[in-house]
Order: C-alpha cells, then sequence, then structure tokens
C-alpha cells in the first residue's frame, strides 16, 4: 500500500508545559488554522478539543495526553498534548517516549516553572530535538528576554530566538521575523487567521541586529556556508539559515525560539512553520534499538515502510463504546487490520480486529498504521503499555518505558454490595490504563489501598470509578508511602533445615547487608564459592533476598538502597534445593537487617512557592512548620518564588492554607524530590501508631 504522504513530510511531536503556560490553548488554535476544527475552545469554557473528559473540562487542567493529526504546508503533524501537572507526570514519560521532536511551551511572566524543568529533564533523556514557543506575551509582566534568560540558568539550554516580540503586555501585536526581517502584524478581528507585514519598526531595529548576529553566529557553528557568510559579515540566504536551524535542533545544538499569545490568536502560524522547517522527521531521527529476545543483543530498525514489524505499545485506554484503545508508533514496517502481530514483551500472538487514528476521543478508521505513524489499536487482548509488536520472524524487544514509584496511598471501602462486586474489576482497568496507579491489599488489615503520584491524582481515580465505572467507594485520609533502608553493614546467617518424609530440605547462606547509594535501589552480588552455593541456586537466594527485603524491621515498609553480597554457605547433594536455599536467604535477611541499623525514610518534595512580598513573612515561618528547608528565593516581577524542600507529609491542605495566608493570591507547585531519614523523634511515633494499628 503506497504511502499517503511521505515520510519526510511526517512530524511527531508532542506539546509540553507546566500548569496554565497555555499549552492546550495553543494546541486548539493549531488545530483552527490546520482547518481541522472550525470553531475554537476555551479551556476556562470547557469547550477545548483535547480535554475531552468530564474532570478535565471542570477543572480546567489537562489530565491525560491525548493524540490527534493535522496538517500544514503538506506535511502530516501528529500531536500530543501532555498533562501538565506533576500528578500527571506518566503520561509526559510515555508520550516523549514515542516522540521524535517537542514544542516547549513557557508563559512570557512566569518562565522556565518546575514542571517545564521536570519535562525538559524528561526530554534531554529522550535526546528529542525541541523548539520553544514564549506563550502569553500579552500579560502584564511579560518579558521575552527573561524567559530566555531562565532557559538558560534553569534548563541549561542555549536558546537561539528566531523572532522577537511587536510590544508586550497590552501593547503585544505581533512578532519581528528574524530570519527575513520582517514585523508580522495580526488582524484582531479576523481571530488571528489574517496578519500583515511590515518593515521593523526603528525603535526595534538595534535589538533585531543584535539577536539576528546570535542568531547567524549559532547557525554557522553547524553550517560552512552561514559561518563563513558570518566571518565575511554578510547576510546569508533565507535557506542556508532554515537548514542550518534545522540542522541545530535536529542535533540538540540550541533551540529555536518563537513568541506569541495564543489566547489572543497570536504567532501560531510561524510555531507551525517551525514545526515544519525545524523539527525531525522519522527519518532524521536515529533508528530505534531494541533486543533480541532469543539472543538478547541490541539491534537497530531503520524507519522503513518495507522493513520488519516494530511498534512499541505507549497508553492502554478503556472506551465506554470500543472497549479497549491501545496506542501505537510504528517504527518500522506496518500494521494492517486483521494481521497476526507477535507481543514480544509478553511472547503471545495477537490478531489486530480495528485500527484508527485518535482526534482526543473521536476516532477514523483506517486498514493499516505505517512507519512514523501514530495511531490506535482497538481489542488487543494482551498487550499493555510498554510492550512491543513486531514480526515473530525478526522479532526485537523495544526498550520499555520507565514508570514512578507511587508516594502516597488512600484506603477505599466499596459503599454497597454492588459496589464491592464492581470494584475489583474497575480498579484492574484503571491499573492497566495508568502504570503510576498501584492497587494494593493490606496483609493485617484486608483495606484496599490506592497508591498514586499525589493528591489530586488519587482524587480523579475516585471520581473516575464513580463517573465512569458507577461504583462509589468512601475514602480514608491520605497516607505516605514511607521505606526503609539500613545506615550500617552487618553480616548474616540463615539455615533451613526440615525434615520431611524421607526426603529432607536443607539451605545455608551467609549474607552481607550494607547501605546502597541513594536512589539506587536494591543491588545483589555474589562472591560465594561455587563449592558452598552451587550455581544452580543463585536465582533462589537472590529472590529469597528480594522477598526478605519486602517489608522492613521497622513497621514493615518496603526495604531500599541496600547492597546484599552473598559471601558463601553450605549444600546437601541430596537435600539441598532451590526452596530451602529460597528460605535460607530469606531468614539471613530478616535476621540481618533489625541488627544492620534501620532507618525510616520518608518521600520530600521539590516546593516551589510564588508568592506576594507582603505575605513572605508568612510563608516562610508555615514552611518551617512543615519541617521544610527553604533552598532558594527569587524575585519574579512583584513576587517572590520560594524554593524549599518539605516532606510530603507536611503537605496536605497545603493549598488551603496557602490561599488563606495571602488572602487568595500566592500558589505553590510540588513535584517529588527524593527520600530522606525521618528525624528519630517522628520515626518512633511512625513506628509505633503502625505497630499499635496491627
Amino acid at each position: 500500500m503506497a504511502r499517503e504522504i511521505p515520510l519526510a513530510h511526517v512530524r511527531n511531536i508532542g506539546i509540553v508545559a507546566h500548569i496554565d503556560a497555555g499549552k492546550t490553548t495553543t494546541t486548539e488554535r493549531i488545530l483552527y488554522y490546520t482547518g481541522l476544527i472550525h470553531r475554537m475552545g476555551d479551556v476556562d469554557d470547557g469547550t477545548t478539543q483535547m480535554d475531552w473528559m468530564e474532570q478535565e473540562q471542570e477543572r480546567g487542567i489537562t489530565i491525560t495526553s491525548a493524540a490527534t493529526t493535522c496538517r500544514w504546508r503538506e506535511h502530516r503533524i501528529n500531536i500530543i498534548d501532555t498533562p501538565g501537572h506533576v500528578d500527571f507526570t506518566i503520561e509526559v514519560e510515555r508520550s516523549l517516549r514515542v516522540l521524535d521532536g517537542m514544542v516547549a511551551v513557557f508563559c512570557g511572566v512566569g518562565g522556565v516553572e518546575p514542571q517545564s524543568e521536570t519535562v525538559w529533564r524528561q526530554a534531554d533523556r529522550y535526546h528529542i530535538p525541541r523548539i520553544a514557543f514564549v506563550n502569553k506575551m500579552d500579560r502584564l509582566g511579560a518579558s521575552f528576554p527573561d524567559v530566555l534568560q531562565s532557559m538558560r540558568d534553569r534548563l541549561g539550554a542555549r536558546p537561539v530566538p528566531v523572532q522577537l516580540p511587536v510590544g508586550s503586555s497590552d501593547t503585544f501585536r505581533g512578532a519581528i521575523d528574524l530570519i527575513r526581517l520582517r514585523a508580522l502584524i495580526w488582524h484582531d478581528d479576523a481571530l488571528g487567521a489574517e496578519f500583515h507585514e511590515e518593515d521593523v519598526p526603528a525603535a526595534e531595529a538595534a535589538a533585531v541586529a543584535q539577536a539576528r548576529s546570535e542568531m547567524i553566529e549559532a547557525c554557522g557553528e553547524v553550517d560552512d556556508e552561514v559561518m563563513a557568510a558570518f566571518v565575511e559579515g554578510r547576510s546569508p540566504p533565507e535557506e542556508a539559515l532554515r537548514r542550518a536551524l534545522r540542522r541545530m535542533t535536529v542535533s540538540n545544538a540550541g533551540v529555536p525560539v518563537f513568541c506569541g499569545a495564543s489566547l489572543r490568536n497570536k504567532g501560531v502560524q510561524p510555531l507551525l512553520d517551525g514545526i515544519v522547517d525545524y523539527l525531525p522527521s522519522p527519518l532524521d531521527v536515529p533508528p530505534i534499538e531494541g533486543v533480541k529476545p532469543d539472543k538478547e543483543r541490541r539491534e537497530k530498525r531503520e524507519a522503513k515502510a518495507d522493513g520488519p514489524l516494530a511498534a512499541l505499545a505507549f497508553k492502554v485506554a478503556s472506551d465506554a463504546y470500543a472497549g479497549q484503545l491501545t496506542y501505537l508508533r510504528v517504527y518500522s514496517g506496518s500494521i494492517r487490520v486483521s494481521q497476526n502481530v507477535f507481543n514480544a514483551t509478553k511472547s503471545k500472538h495477537e490478531r489486530v480486529p480495528k485500527l484508527v487514528r485518535m482526534h482526543a476521543n473521536k476516532r477514523e478508521e483506517v486498514r493499516e498504521l505505517s512507519t512514523g505513524e501514530i495511531g490506535a489499536a482497538i481489542g488487543l487482548r494482551f498487550t499493555t503499555t510498554g510492550d512491543t509488536l513486531c514480526d515473530d520472524k525478526h522479532a526485537i524487544l523495544l526498550d520499555p518505558i520507565p514508570f514512578p514509584e507511587p508516594v502516597i496511598s488512600i484506603a477505599v471501602e466499596p459503599k454497597t454490595k454492588d459496589d464491592e462486586e464492581r470494584l475489583p474489576a474497575a480498579l484492574a482497568k484503571l491499573e492497566v490504563e495508568d502504570p503510576s496507579f498501584k492497587v494494593r491489599i493490606d496483609a493485617e488489615t484486608g483495606q484496599t489501598l490506592l497508591w498514586g503520584m499525589g493528591e489530586l491524582h488519587l482524587e480523579v481515580l475516585v471520581e473516575r470509578l464513580k463517573r465512569e465505572f458507577r461504583v462509589l467507594v468512601n475514602t480514608g485520609r491520605p497516607q505516605v508511602a514511607y521505606k526503609e533502608t539500613v545506615s550500617a553493614a552487618f553480616d548474616s546467617e540463615g539455615r533451613f533445615v526440615r525434615q520431611l518424609g524421607g526426603k529432607g530440605q536443607f539451605g545455608h547462606v551467609r549474607v552481607r547487608l550494607e547501605p546502597n547509594e541513594t536512589g539506587k535501589g536494591v543491588v545483589f552480588r555474589n562472591l560465594a564459592p561455587a563449592a558452598e552455593v552451587p550455581q544452580h541456586f543463585l536465582h533462589a537466594v537472590e529472590k529469597g533476598v528480594r522477598d526478605g527485603l519486602a517489608a522492613g524491621p521497622l513497621a514493615g515498609y518496603p526495604i531500599v538502597d541496600l547492597r546484599a553480597t552473598l559471601l558463601g554457605g553450605s549444600f546437601d547433594e541430596g537435600d539441598s534445593s532451590e526452596m530451602a536455599f529460597h528460605a535460607a536467604a530469606s531468614i539471613a535477611v530478616r535476621d540481618g537487617l533489625s541488627q544492620a541499623s534501620p532507618v525510616l525514610l520518608e518521600p520530600v518534595m521539590a516546593v516551589e512557592v510564588v508568592t506576594p512580598e507582603g505575605a513572605l513573612g508568612d510563608v516562610l515561618g508555615d514552611l518551617k512548620s512543615r519541617r521544610g528547608r527553604v533552598s532558594g528565593m527569587r524575585p519574579r516581577g512583584d513576587l517572590r518564588v520560594v524554593d524549599a524542600l518539605v516532606p510530603l507529609s507536611g503537605m496536605f491542605g497545603y493549598a488551603t492554607d496557602l490561599r488563606s495566608r495571602s488572602q487568595g493570591r500566592a500558589t505553590h507547585t510540588m513535584q517529588f524530590a527524593q527520600y530522606e531519614p525521618v528525624p528519630q523523634s517522628i520515626a518512633k511515633n511512625i513506628v509505633a501508631q503502625v505497630r499499635g494499628g496491627l
């Protein structure tokens, strides 16, 4: 089947930003100017195309990433609009995993904010080329130079403006194109669909000359023709500049920066041109890599429509009418309706009943998804988030998507007998959709615990139980996800000896437990002589060690950041078994943990508070009372920005308290930073409460 659009004309991009930077509004304008929709929606009115969930419309925030496809200048642009709230960072993570390029939207007043920084680091990890759009240039206090500086300071980025704003705040009218040296002025009476060109205003001539010289210098570093023109003091051709900017962007040597005001319909068309001109096609990014399942060696897959199939399932969603939707990015080959594909992650074959292209919650049926396309399959039985679909004759296992560990939980109980019957199935569906959400049953109390990334995350999930699954639950107070570790080394011994009829069981191990670096997790290594612990028992020993670390000695929380070393042991030729060594290792770990100076750990959040100067003293005092440590303060216009590290246990109900202390003018954001030891006096109380509740 011939391609509808050449692969070089495909752009797979994400629109990402901090909450309230104007990300969804910018996407809405893109859809309008590309002709995909004929009426622009509004976030405040709950009428945007991409925020289609009831809760998104009511809260005015993006909760789940939404995909759509539009066209501009004979190019197909596949767009994923992602959430800006830190509680839904998994949606950004899995979206970035399958994108070739990114548009980072920054508020012209706020600049680089915490979630912008988080997303930028995620994009760094995947080496995603990006362009930037400084939005809200019509807002009081907007400053294009300040945003550029915050990109340098907070992101370590190299912003390369390709536009300068014409005016700011209420005088913002348009943008100066630094390549063509023309001012683009938008018509307010045409919903931004029309603009005209003017000469560069005389008042801006010096700033334009300086910015253009810096742009040419940055381009010259990646293009010899532009460098030659720069050295000789002449102006490079427009096409040479665009080619160099594209090369700079794709290689991540710099970030082209645009400006505008999406809500006022200004600046979106040049941004679309920038997406087409500077962001990569699937042919411009390195080939996807994976592992051959049978040989465990790395292999690359080129972006070729006639190559073997390699596709990644990056999201699963439930649809009330269609059933389960599995979002796919096709890296190589193509996937067709009724085709049998191989799920390399689960080693199972799947038949593809139906394929669709998504436009938010609307679907367009297609017969095929080819290389470079993003779409969804309906009715796959086994495939979940992170699975690889491929041709079983050319099997490949693509790298999985990393999922964050939840840091907060609530207990839920069904309100009626009917709710009790429906609850397990509803929770199972939500778990499949959202890998950052976990359901656990407390072994001691029998309570159902929902674990998530924050209070808002769990609040949204409970509301979804009610609206989508018609399951009503009562909820308990949020609980912190504590963990335990050790602070000293200890050598421990475990023996398992049983006589069962004529057959005995014997296992004996010596294990050293010691602290590992923060955030490095549990590491197992073997130093035991084979004469003491034979090779074929090592897997059972490691599993026994890890099972023994599932519950710590202080309060039963999981053990993290520990090195376990198998030093030796002994075995019996006739009676030793994997079960016996598994049990011996678990005994050694459980006995040793209490002797290795166990420590209780708590999640600590990076908190940013933006407050009026008059409320600063109250805000700082309140943070201190919550065991917060202020790490920095900086001005932002007439406001103060406070950065602090605060234990999650001290942040419950903070939004309400902050509003009352600042007459509603202060705002805050927070995201998980790290686990840290709980002070001894507080740890004793927590342990006593947990043990008292057993």
